[in-house]
């Protein structure tokens, strides 16, 4: 199946994590080539407007600052979509219940794996009040 459509299926369990509380935080990981993007992190954030997530960029080089930004559920999908193939290859999700793993091969085709819980708790950072 390709990976955009298998990435839809994932996002869906993204999703349900969050709406059960279980959500404890995303990864995106296996860089593609050397690029100066390390990780991308997705954590719940506590926010009186809704729901949102802290999205932050890792870089390898020191020179260059993480960047964080307030996304929306939606704003933070289409975000990580368009790392997909481009710069990552796969995308963990962390809830208190399972991890689940989204990978493209070199095909193009994603697939979709479980394993044990890392987290048992959700932990959401305060947003800044800057």
């Amino acid at each position: 199946m390709p990976y955009q459509d298998v990435f839809v299926l994932f996002w869906e369990q993204v999703k349900q994590s969050i709406q059960e509380g279980r959500f404890a935080k995303l990864t995106m990981a296996k860089t593609i080539g050397k690029p100066d993007l390390k990780n991308i992190f997705v954590r719940p954030l506590s926010s009186e407007g809704g729901f949102k997530v802290l999205v932050k960029l890792r870089y390898q080089s020191r020179e260059t600052e993480d960047e964080e930004n307030e996304l929306t559920l939606e704003e933070a999908f289409v975000f990580l979509k368009s790392h997909l193939r481009t710069s990552f290859t796969s995308v963990l999700l962390f809830t208190t219940t399972k991890d689940v793993t989204f990978k493209i091969n070199k095909k193009g085709a994603g697939r979709i794996t479980e394993n044990s819980p890392t987290f048992r708790d959700v932990i959401q950072p305060k947003p800044d009040l800057e």
